[in-house]
């Protein structure tokens, strides 16, 4: 039996699965085209091919990763559930998994969606603030990997799937104000920031909240994706020139250019603000967004597989949001990616 199946392996999973496999365990990697240094890795066990096709022949495994883009990632979860797996799932889709809550329950099984940085992370951070003092007032969540320094183009290249990026920017963005769900357009909120150590940058309001708007843990909240100025103006000029095969061209990851990952929860109440800055400039030939994304889908699969195997089960059957884990579960996430130097700061102002 593996320890870990893992369907999908692009940017982050290719992360994902390595450093699993450092860890010791024993990893089953199943994609239509599998890097050339995964199937080189003597300690990762590969097969090519449909997943649709190899996923009713799947074999036995602990815990089972969704790391397959959008659409495909959404129609292969109810085939994961049927079969009992517990599984760790990074596929951002418009569909959300919590609509297959019974299912995971009828199925005596655990999923636990959204395990990124964004949402991710930040449902974990806010929640746990909220499990400290639930009177909080507004959520800001303000998240974006990019190049260290803008060029002359697009000042952009996609950390993961373009054609989820593309999503992002289409998709109505919902928000909570005073206490209800609100749908406005993408990219709209647009606004100068300044990120420290990088200089100014742009925000504006994506769709990232998710199973956040059912916490009810703010009376507002607000998530916008960061960019460089320019790049979501160029955007809204020529998107409707430009298809999507010629946008994930130009937005082709270089691994040889910097890059960084930055992130900011401001959680305000009427005295005082918690501000959370997590940043990362990539480590050991890893992006910071594989690492930043692929160590929080890391922990919650460790922490998966330690509850799975224990006579004491602390995840219960069903589809579980990042904010539904425990506080010991989140605080082994952020310990953990502390652990392998991501920087995660927490400061307090009145």
């Amino acid at each position: 039996m593996y320890d870990i199946i893992a369907l999908g392996c692009g940017l982050v999973g290719k992360f994902v699965v390595t450093k699993l496999s450092s860890l010791g365990y024993k990893i089953h990697v199943i994609d239509l085209v599998i890097p050339t240094e995964i199937k080189e890795n003597s300690e990762i066990s590969c097969e090519e091919g449909d997943v649709f096709q190899i996923v009713n022949d799947l074999p036995k495994a602990k815990v089972i990763l969704n790391l397959l883009p959008g659409s495909i990632g959404e129609t292969i979860r109810p085939i994961l559930i049927s079969q009992g797996n517990d599984i760790i799932d990074l596929a951002f889709t418009e569909t959300e998994p919590s609509v297959h809550h019974q299912h995971a329950v009828n199925n005596n099984c655990t999923l636990i969606w959204d395990v990124g940085i964004a949402p991710g992370l930040s449902n974990m951070i806010i929640k746990k603030e909220y499990n400290a003092d639930s009177q909080i007032k507004d959520v800001s969540i303000k998240v974006g990997g990019n190049p260290a320094k803008p060029d002359n183009d697009w000042s952009y290249m996609a950390p993961f799937s373009p054609s989820d990026v593309i999503e992002e920017y289409t998709r109505p963005a919902r928000i909570i104000e005073n206490g209800k769900i609100k749908i406005v357009e993408p990219l709209t909120d647009l606004h100068p920031i300044n990120v420290s150590n990088f200089g100014m940058m742009e925000a504006f309001l994506t769709d990232g909240l998710r199973s956040l708007l059912d916490s009810r843990m703010a009376e507002n909240m607000r998530e916008y994706t960061v960019r460089w100025p320019g790049h979501i103006q160029k955007w809204i000029a020529s998107k409707d020139s430009l298809n999507d095969e010629e946008l994930i061209e130009s937005w082709k990851f270089d691994h040889a250019r910097d890059e960084f990952t930055w992130m900011e929860i401001r959680i305000s109440y009427d005295e005082y603000q918690v501000i959370w800055e997590i940043v990362d400039k990539g480590l050991d030939g890893a992006s910071s967004m594989a690492r930043t994304t692929g160590l929080v889908t890391i922990a919650c699969a460790m922490d998966l597989l330690e509850s799975s195997t224990s006579e004491f089960k602390w995840f219960d059957s069903g589809v579980l949001a990042p904010e539904n884990l425990g506080i010991k579960s989140i605080d082994k996430v952020i310990k953990y990616m502390r652990s392998e130097k991501v920087t995660i700061n927490r400061t307090i102002t009145k």
